[in-house]
């Protein structure tokens, strides 16, 4: 039989989560014999106008150009998803919608009427249908792959959207902000990255996204309780994921406290 043919798709971002790919070893072995890898241009096949039914997208989008070749890709793909933090919610280029871009890249570049950059930095989802978003910065690649063998086998992926907290219970994690007085946004991101930062004895800063029912407004007054300015809990929530819809509500109210 033939097998299903498989794409993974690169926009503004570090490829942090192309490289998840790559430094899966075995596992990415294992895919291989799974599915026909026909574009995945770090890894060597490139094909990036290739008909697929399973393509993978990482990055933001964040100018003209990038528009014309989501547009094709979902034209090009019987299902889309997208992977990591930038190409849900931003990532560190969708720090630039909250301020002026025109003046930013003047400030910058030279001759900054040259460049072919859009006004926001957006998720993939703004412009075209997505099928499953998986989240993280990096994405997890063991979970990319799980979701690549229940499309396989005709199921429907079912992504973990608990919270860090979790993670760190069942590691019998000592809590950092109950015991050390450290700001976490733990309990607002879902799991994924195996509670790593408060395993560390450090804050959780939520590289993968907002969880299920995340109380942003509780945790809110809880950091700003801890000795935090309204700004500083602002910037906790308009960070990496900061186009996310309950990150971003969360991080501009504080924000307008900041200003008031």
């Amino acid at each position: 039989m033939t097998k299903p043919r498989l794409a993974v798709h690169k926009f503004s971002s570090c490829d942090g989560c192309q490289l998840a790919f790559l430094n899966a070893g075995e596992q990415l072995l294992q895919l291989a014999q799974l599915v026909d890898i026909v574009h995945f241009a770090e890894a060597g096949p490139c094909a990036p106008q290739a008909s697929v039914d399973i393509a993978f997208v990482e990055g933001s989008i964040n100018t003209h150009a990038d528009l014309d070749r989501i547009r094709q890709i979902r034209a090009n793909s019987k299902m889309l998803i997208s992977i990591g933090a930038c190409a849900t919610a931003g990532g560190i280029q969708a720090l630039r919608n909250l301020g002026d871009t025109r003046n930013w890249l003047g400030s910058v570049y030279a001759a900054p009427q040259y460049l072919d950059s859009l006004a926001t930095a957006t998720p993939i989802a703004t412009h075209v249908p997505v099928d499953l978003e998986i989240w993280g910065c990096p994405v997890n690649a063991t979970q990319v792959f799980s979701v690549v063998r229940q499309l396989l086998n005709q199921v429907s992926p079912r992504l973990v959207d608990e919270k860090v907290c979790m993670e760190c219970k069942r590691a019998q994690q000592v809590c950092v902000m109950v015991t050390q007085g450290v700001p976490c946004l733990g309990a607002v991101t879902r799991s994924g990255c195996g509670a790593i930062c408060p395993g560390q004895g450090r804050d959780c800063y939520a590289c993968f996204g907002p969880a299920e029912a995340s109380n942003t407004a509780a945790l809110g007054q809880q950091l700003h309780a801890m000795g935090l300015d309204a700004n500083a809990v602002a910037r906790r929530f308009l960070f990496i994921n900061s186009a996310a819809a309950v990150f971003n509500t969360a991080g501009q109210r504080w924000r307008d406290k900041s200003d008031a």
